[in-house]
């Protein structure tokens, strides 16, 4: 059937959306999008790998202090890939497939000169940033901020595409685009780090050269790929209605993301002040429990799919039902995920280095780490039902809440008695406490749409 289902054009999987059993649809469309979480989550542990054994400690610090700042600068791009989700999803629900591609021409071509626009930004941002780090890792944070600007185009590619792949119920080509990543990154990593022997420099050159092949592979499976689903630039021309609408309903999720990214900024910083053995400690253990966090949320594009798709058609009540379905899977995912790396905690972190000082904090944070996976992930996916619903707000806020409030201010009350490991367990804190408060707002929100789709957008013909 799995098979059955990748060769079904975009009509044929909205039917089967919209009328077939809902778990069993769930978990069908949930298959790419798990593999392409695994595949997501095994790429930071490679870097790791290699900059951690081969890079050093000091390297290692400097690209786990830099990944929240780019993430911030990057923000934008997971707001436009929410919205181009939310509203291509829902033109696809009512069948108006000519009207989805047009919107996704429009979002692909603005996301991209977006990212252009914007990485100037972080190679200027790169100079405040590192003058004002732990002397230790100064230099190479600056290297690899400025470095990363010229991957920031492509990284806003790659948002937009998983947005609109998801949209028409084809994540497959999403887990596609995301497994051949991960191997131009393997090899990158191996020539420039291990075999040039680049260190930060090399890191951030596997991540350019790996997004510009993938950024080639895209552009022909969205452009020149004969398919039902191709898109076609002659002729374009910007349509000032649907950049406002997407940026409408967008802006919150960049908001999210730049507010939580700028929260695991500053908790960065409250773990810089012990150290680079301990934020580099810190560093890995995110890197392992990258796996534990990604994969339970993978549940929600499937879910986002599936309530866009239905409340596109008018069927709230069996979008709901989506959705209690997909926290139902992730919750188990992500049991089975605790009950594994538990244990093997200990023989994971110490493939990455063999520095008791290191190791001694990467395990400790491992351990608090991986029991909050469950709160997160029915977090995730029930914020994606939102997101389904056009209500983008409301992942905002929470977004805020969970790591400024939950997280944060956690961190800045008991770091005098608990020391670092107060950003641990405020993980810990944080993000059963948000999947609590995403559970009582789903309960009570309205499950119509909420987008502002007053008239139909029409393909220009000019």
């Amino acid at each position: 059937m799995k098979a059955g289902f990748l060769s079904l054009n975009t009509s044929r999987r909205r039917d089967i959306i919209l009328s077939g059993p809902i778990l069993s649809t769930v978990m069908l469309l949930s298959v790419p999008t798990l593999m392409m979480g695994l595949v997501q989550s095994v790429m930071p542990l490679i870097d790791g790998l290699f900059i951690n054994n081969l890079a050093g400690t000091v390297a290692a610090s400097s690209v786990t202090y830099c990944t929240p700042v780019i993430a911030m600068v990057a923000a934008a791009a997971q707001g436009l890939g929410a919205a181009s989700m939310a509203m291509i999803g829902q033109m696809n629900g009512r069948g108006e497939y000519s009207n989805a591609k047009y919107i996704a021409t429009q979002v692909i071509v603005s996301g991209f000169l977006l990212g252009c626009l914007l990485a100037p930004f972080l190679l200027i941002i790169a100079f405040p940033i590192s003058s004002h780090v732990n002397y230790e890792i100064s230099s190479d944070v600056f290297t690899y901020l400025a470095l990363n600007s010229l991957v920031l185009p492509f990284t806003f590619l790659e948002a937009v595409y998983n947005g609109i792949k998801n949209s028409s119920g084809k994540p497959e080509a999403t887990f596609y685009r995301m497994l051949l990543l991960l191997l131009l990154k393997f090899v990158f990593n191996f020539l420039f780090i291990d075999i040039i022997s680049l260190g930060v420099v090399g890191a951030a050159l596997s991540s350019l050269f790996a997004n510009l092949f993938i950024s080639v592979w895209m552009y022909f499976e969205l452009f020149l790929k004969i398919s039902d689903d191709k898109l076609e630039l002659r002729g374009f021309r910007f349509d000032v209605d649907v950049l406002r609408e997407l940026f409408h309903i967008g802006m919150p999720s960049m908001l999210t993301s730049l507010m939580v990214n700028l929260g695991f900024f500053l908790i960065n910083n409250e773990v810089e002040k012990y150290g680079a053995p301990t934020l580099n400690g810190q560093g890995i253990a995110s890197s392992i429990t990258s796996v534990c966090f990604i994969l339970p949320s993978s549940f929600g594009a499937a879910v986002t799919t599936m309530v866009s798709m239905n409340i596109g058609a008018g069927n709230g009540k069996k979008a709901l039902k989506c959705c209690i379905a997909g926290c139902a899977v992730s919750s188990v995912a992500a049991a089975a995920l605790i009950a594994t790396v538990v244990p093997l905690s200990p023989y994971l972190t110490v493939l990455f280095t063999r520095q008791p000082d290191v190791l001694a904090v990467a395990n400790r944070a491992l351990h608090i780490y991986t029991y909050s996976v469950i709160g997160f992930g029915i977090c995730a996916v029930e914020i994606s039902a939102f997101i389904g619903l056009g209500r983008t707000v409301l992942p905002l806020i929470v977004g805020v809440m969970r790591i400024w409030l939950l997280r944060y201010v956690f961190i800045l009350l008991t770091e005098r008695f608990l020391g670092v490991d107060s950003v641990f367990w405020g993980n810990l804190f944080s993000n059963y406490a948000a999947a609590a408060i995403t559970t009582f707002m789903l309960m009570r929100v309205p499950w119509v749409s909420a987008l502002p789709l007053t008239k139909k957008v029409q393909k220009s013909d000019r």
